[in-house]
């Protein structure tokens, strides 16, 4: 009998996390947490926390909690495969990462070899943030989904607005030296010059990702060539400290960004005293003037400290949830049948689709201004009394572009 009880003693704890493990639905979240891109990268662990919390104060995922893992891969492709190896070895069977291109390409083929190798214990790959065109073109995966609009969608619409802006003359690009930079130059040579073709590149460079550490003598180029305006796009420390040289050496163009409302954009915009003239490209922002996002934003930034920089992290995972609730289950494999060619509302409102070719998410996006605030716009960013101003809005239609994408399906 004693040995009986012990026996039960032992194995009772053993059972009951066992059930604790059952009842929770990892997340990892395979960003960096050091480095020159520390800043975004948590900021957006704290999102995706944040969602979890909310799911799970309104009963989870089909009853099961949302555990949000925190792994650092310090923007590095290689580090973030040894991170998402820990992730699944720990039960991990679903993984978001956003931040760097070269990392989503890197995730992505080794979640596409890990599911070949080891059906029945697949693994989904929620891409947050990461725009290289080629990750739902010709390095699409099944089990790859992207909630950002791809560079290619943001360059087209982008242009667009810059082809009916007559003031613009002569741009100049600088980008980051990876996959993603790179896509942006050529995609601002090849728009600008089939939509403006009046107008001069008149300087086209690229530097290390997340390496410099004073950006004068890149400002000094751009002024020395008598540009107009800039195209980047540059995130982290690399718009924030581009943004701060223009400041200092009193550099007056229009900037056309991506990603200029990040950790420290705003706050250097200031400083450039250019009231309106930095514009960024997103899915969503603070003022778009949906009251339902802007209540979340307000809840938002009262709980965690930060303004929404990832609108489409609320996508990705209202989204997640809605497609586990269409498969009743929380199988990777059914959950990524469900998601394809969902539509669903988004948080700035609208409704948007992740197309099944491809598992590219299409989503009405906004281009906006950076400055002194309207009576009807309430939030400013990083306490500079500067906010975002809506400029255009394409819709969903509008956003979508065409892919090569031939995907290879289970």
């Amino acid at each position: 009998m004693r040995k009986l009880t012990l026996a039960i003693a032992v194995i009772a704890p053993m059972l009951g996390q066992a059930a604790s493990a059952e009842d929770t639905i990892k997340i990892g979240y395979i960003d960096p947490l050091s480095g020159g891109g520390a800043s975004v990268g948590e900021g957006g662990l704290k999102t995706f926390q944040y969602l979890a919390d909310e799911m799970n104060a309104k009963g989870g995922i089909l009853g099961k909690k949302i555990e949000i893992v925190g792994l650092d891969n310090k923007t590095n492709p290689q580090e973030s495969l040894v991170q998402a190896q820990k992730a699944i070895d720990s039960g991990v069977r679903f993984i978001t990462q956003g931040n760097g291109s070269s990392v989503a390409a890197a995730l992505s083929d080794f979640v596409t070899k890990n599911n070949t190798r080891n059906p029945g214990k697949e693994v989904l790959y929620f891409n947050y943030a990461a725009v290289d065109p080629s990750l739902t073109n010709d390095k699409c995966s099944y089990w790859h989904f992207r909630w950002d609009a791809g560079s290619d969608i943001k360059m087209e619409a982008l242009t667009n607005y810059m082809k009916g802006t007559p003031s613009i003359k002569k741009v100049y690009l600088i980008n980051q030296d990876y996959s993603f930079g790179q896509s942006v130059r050529t995609d601002a040579r090849k728009m600008l010059g089939a939509k403006r073709p009046d107008v001069q590149i008149v300087g086209d460079e690229l530097h290390p990702l997340l390496k410099v550490t004073d950006f004068s003598p890149y400002i000094a180029k751009i002024k020395a060539s008598g540009a107009d305006s800039v195209v980047t796009g540059n995130w982290g420390q690399d718009i924030a400290l581009l943004l701060k040289a223009a400041a200092d050496a009193g550099l007056k163009v229009n900037w056309y960004t991506y990603y200029a409302g990040g950790a420290g954009g705003p706050t250097a915009i200031k400083q450039t005293g250019l009231d309106h003239q930095v514009f960024q490209i997103t899915e969503g922002f603070a003022n778009s003037g949906n009251q339902s996002a802007m209540d979340f934003e307000k809840a938002f930034r009262a709980k965690v400290g930060l303004s929404l920089w990832y609108p489409r992290a609320v996508n990705e995972m209202r989204m997640f949830k809605a497609a586990a609730e269409k498969a009743n289950s929380i199988d990777p494999v059914k959950v990524a049948a469900a998601l394809e060619d969902l539509k669903f509302e988004v948080l700035d409102g609208g409704q948007g689709v992740m197309r099944k070719d491809d598992h590219q998410f299409f989503q009405p996006i906004y281009i906006s201004s950076f400055g002194k605030l309207a009576a009807n716009e309430p939030f400013d960013e990083e306490n500079t009394g500067w906010g975002w101003h809506l400029v255009s809005k394409v819709d969903t239609a509008q956003a979508m572009v065409s892919t090569t994408c031939k995907m290879t399906r289970p």
